[in-house]
């Protein structure tokens, strides 16, 4: 697993939202995007992150940052996490792990003493001109808006 870097250029990928409409990520050059990659829809660690960075949607758009969460789940998974938990930014399904693998969080995981390949949850900031800022990567899952406010607020 080789995770982009600060500084590199994001690739640019097209996936398919919550809608089933096709979301490219270069349709938002000229603003900040926060790309976050999460494991699994409605699952509690996932849950927590997703209602954080939803809670935070004013102090994100202050800061010019639209939110695009990137999971593994398929589409139909995505509108039921949106609704349950009243979601207000895009999912996007990425269920054969093509961008996951492009971002290099597609990789070996351990869990209750099983080794697999799987998702991490690891976030990149991306610049209005598709730089990548910053890669946030160590964080709880409830304090990750915060994480990403206070890298925005300095």
């Amino acid at each position: 697993m080789q995770m982009l870097q600060a500084g590199q250029t994001a690739p640019d990928f097209t996936l398919p939202d919550e809608n089933n409409t096709p979301t490219t990520l270069s349709q938002f050059r000229g603003q900040k995007v926060l790309v976050y990659f999460y494991p699994k829809a409605m699952t509690p660690g996932c849950t927590v992150q997703a209602q954080g960075l939803r809670d935070s949607k004013a102090d994100l758009d202050t800061h010019g940052v639209k939110v695009l969460g990137i999971s593994t789940d398929p589409v139909k998974r995505l509108p039921k996490f949106i609704e349950r938990d009243n979601l207000n930014f895009t999912l996007l399904s990425d269920e054969d792990h093509t961008v996951a693998d492009k971002f290099g969080v597609w990789g070996p995981k351990k869990f209750m003493g099983r080794e697999f390949d799987g998702l991490h949850r690891i976030s990149f900031l991306i610049d209005e001109n598709g730089t990548i800022a910053h890669v946030f990567d160590k964080f709880k899952t409830k304090d990750h808006h915060e994480v990403v406010l206070a890298y925005l607020n300095q």
